[in-house]
């Protein structure tokens, strides 16, 4: 099997599409680059947020759906979104997010990265970490971000699950999707594609005692791995199957083509191609400043349109 290369984004569940905005944009200066609506429920936004291109890989993605309760905690979902920055970085965002009344808490020390945990402006558990492989990364900086070059998230990092048991996981995981054990610390235990660099690895943690955990505001949706071509897509479905999960067909999204499944715990996870992209129906240089639809969406545009609330720019800079 080709093998993946990590994260391709992270989709999770908002309130408010414009505190939501003001939070991504706002505070923590990541770039709107496509604002969609959810083609499984028209009348909700989806919003991209990433590097100023938009490349695979630091891309964190949003379904406003303010309606909803907050998320249960438990097991069988991913409950923190990890955010690459520069090593060195902590202090200056430690100062920001406090001015902005953000949630902070202490920093920490997970497998020997300097991580600052946060939360969102509607619970999503959220960690900053100073991540040297991610300087290796392709990124492009955002020139209107109100984060200096220097400071900006540089793209996803990883992510955190709670599983009921680790054996089904891991082995799924392995068998499946060719993750390998790279570490152990205070009950988290790393897997990674690859080298297991910054967006090639997640954290999972066994908590057999606790309760199912539900989707609400505040919660990780699916987590979405990284396809090169329609090629790599076709045979990792293959595989995931062979391993006992249910994949989808692929669905055309337009800008990707994705396969969804869940692993043995219950985390949603998508296979998702590289191409072709946010710059296929957008300038790179206005991407996200209109409300763009696939082609099958724009006959309904007036509809869609009424039922979304009004957007405006987002800079608390």
């Amino acid at each position: 099997m080709q093998p993946i290369s990590g994260l391709h984004h992270i989709t999770a569940i908002a309130g408010p599409a414009q505190e939501n905005l003001d939070f991504y944009a706002g505070v923590l200066g990541m770039r709107l680059v496509k604002k969609s609506v959810n083609q499984d429920d028209p009348g909700t936004y989806h919003l991209f947020y990433a590097d100023a291109e938009g490349h695979p890989g630091t891309d964190l993605t949003f379904f406003p759906w303010a309606q909803l309760a907050p998320h249960r905690e438990g097991y069988g979902l991913s409950t923190e979104v990890s955010l690459a920055i520069r090593p060195g970085s902590l202090a200056f965002w430690s100062d920001r997010l406090k001015r902005a009344g953000v949630q902070v808490f202490e920093v920490e020390t997970r497998f020997d990265q300097r991580v600052l945990p946060l939360a969102d402006s509607h619970g999503l558990r959220l960690s900053l970490t100073e991540s040297e492989s991610s300087l290796g990364r392709p990124f492009t900086p955002w020139e209107r971000s109100p984060i200096p070059v220097e400071n900006q998230i540089r793209g996803l990092e990883s992510a955190r699950l709670v599983e009921r048991e680790l054996e089904p996981t891991v082995s799924f995981l392995g068998a499946g999707l060719g993750f390998r054990k790279i570490g152990e610390e205070e009950g988290w235990s790393r897997y990674g594609l690859g080298e297991g660099k910054s967006g090639q690895y997640v954290d999972l943690r066994a908590q057999p005692a606790a309760r199912r955990g539900a989707w609400g505001t505040g919660s990780v949706h699916h987590l979405a791995w990284r396809m090169l071509d329609e090629s790599q897509q076709m045979e990792v479905r293959q595989r995931v199957a062979q391993e006992g999960a249910q994949p989808t067909p692929v669905i055309d999204r337009f800008w990707f083509k994705s396969v969804y499944f869940r692993e043995p715990g219950g985390v949603l996870f998508e296979l998702a191609t590289d191409g072709p992209g946010f710059s296929v129906d957008e300038k790179p240089a206005t991407l996200g400043e209109a409300l763009v639809l696939p082609p099958w969406l724009e006959a309904e545009r007036g509809a869609i349109e009424a039922a979304l609330p009004e957007l405006r720019d987002a800079s608390l800079a």
